[in-house]
């Protein structure tokens, strides 16, 4: 779905919209389960920069929700993650800000993305959104032992024969100062 300026300039548009698995790219970490289901509303906001300039921003208000698989940050077993989020965005035309003199940002302008062209597709708003939503570590359980540093032993299924206690060399020096400063 495309919001396009022409058409927003007459009348929001209203969306209720589904996005089966595979429809949208979210990379190779990520692989979407479940239909994603969005709602919402996009509509123009026109803003005035100065006394004979107007901006026209697309204001995309909405929410969604969906699963996807990703491996576990310790194990690398794969687990799946529900995903809801809303979302309140406001996207201004590439180049609407060049040529100000430099100012500080306020919040409100920080949240604001630019669109180049006539407009935005839906899908890119969302798969912004769902990769925003995602944890930044994902563990499949609180007391995950994952992976052995040494064979890469799944450590929740097996226990592995490598030695617990491997000193690195790099601490060897180290290790000869304490030593001789505890004398």
């Amino acid at each position: 779905m495309f919001f396009d300026v022409k058409d927003l300039e007459l009348h929001p548009i209203d969306f209720a919209e589904k996005f089966e698995p595979g429809v949208i790219d979210f990379g190779a970490e990520y692989r979407q389960r479940t239909p994603i289901n969005s709602s919402g509303r996009a509509e123009l906001v026109e803003e005035h920069h100065g006394k004979h300039q107007i901006i026209k921003d697309i204001r995309v208000k909405g929410n969604l929700a969906t699963s996807l698989e990703m491996s576990c940050a310790r194990c690398l077993e794969p687990i799946v993650q529900n995903l809801s989020r809303d979302f309140d965005l406001l996207y201004r035309p590439l180049g609407a800000d060049a040529g100000r003199d430099e100012m500080s940002v306020t919040d409100a302008e920080a949240e604001i993305s630019y669109y180049e062209g006539e407009g935005i597709a839906l899908e890119d708003v969302l798969r912004e959104q769902v990769l925003l939503a995602v944890p930044v570590k994902v563990i499949c359980r609180e007391d995950c032992k994952g992976l052995c540093p040494h064979c890469g032993k799944n450590l929740n299924l097996e226990q592995c024969s490598c030695a617990t206690e491997q000193e690195e060399a790099r601490w060897a020096a180290l290790k000869e100062i304490r030593g001789k400063l505890a004398h």
